[in-house]
């Protein structure tokens, strides 16, 4: 029942979704664009069954989208964070260079809207002649048109606090790992263990 009513709300109000009669694609934190489909939503859902309050919609919880400015910044805004904190929050910075899985990738301001896909190895966050850098696991990298930065992984570690003689001990127990696997399953799971700690060895040796 309330799939059959969802759906005949969306089918009314495809049109705010969609862009309008124009068919511009609508980023979901834009505004005014992005207000008008929730109300337009909330209309339709009014009109359907108007005892039951409409649920909140992704909208509710989101800030609008910072405007894309008409020129270059002179600083990235960069946010980092993990599944359980936030190491970078709004931060601007010079540069931020990351380990995405097509190879090391330099975001300046201005940079073009892009989604990299990150892999294990270094972040390295460029503040004047300061340098942080990060080791990182895997997670994705949200590069928006407006000079902002979302780096997003699953787990990091700044570079001074990894312990050289651990890495090089587990990475050790991993290719001995993968040796001697014998089930697709062992083998996927050593070869991750060999790729992480083969590229912290590489960023502490590197």
């Amino acid at each position: 029942m309330f799939r059959q009513i969802t759906t005949r709300i969306f089918s009314r109000s495809t049109f705010a979704f969609r862009g309008g009669a124009a068919g511009a694609r609508l980023f979901s934190t834009d505004l005014p664009a992005a207000s008008t489909a929730d109300e337009t939503f909330v209309e339709a859902w009014r009109k359907v069954i108007p005892n039951i309050e409409p649920p909140k919609t992704p909208l509710a919880f989101m800030t609008p989208r910072p405007p894309t400015p008409s020129s270059i910044p002179t600083k990235l805004t960069v946010n980092f964070v993990l599944p359980y904190s936030s190491e970078l929050s709004t931060k601007e910075v010079d540069m931020v260079i990351i380990p995405a899985s097509t190879g090391q990738m330099g975001v300046l301001p201005g940079h073009v809207a892009t989604i990299a896909e990150l892999k294990p190895g270094i972040m390295s966050v460029h503040e004047g002649n300061d340098v942080k850098k990060y080791f990182v696991s895997s997670g994705f990298a949200f590069v928006h048109a407006n000079s902002y930065a979302d780096v997003i992984a699953i787990e990091a570690v700044p570079i001074e606090q990894i312990d050289s003689s651990l890495v090089q001990k587990g990475l050790a127990e991993f290719t001995q790992k993968l040796n001697s696997a014998t089930t697709d399953l062992e083998k996927a799971e050593a070869q991750i263990g060999v790729d992480v700690h083969s590229a912290l060895n590489s960023a502490l040796t590197g």
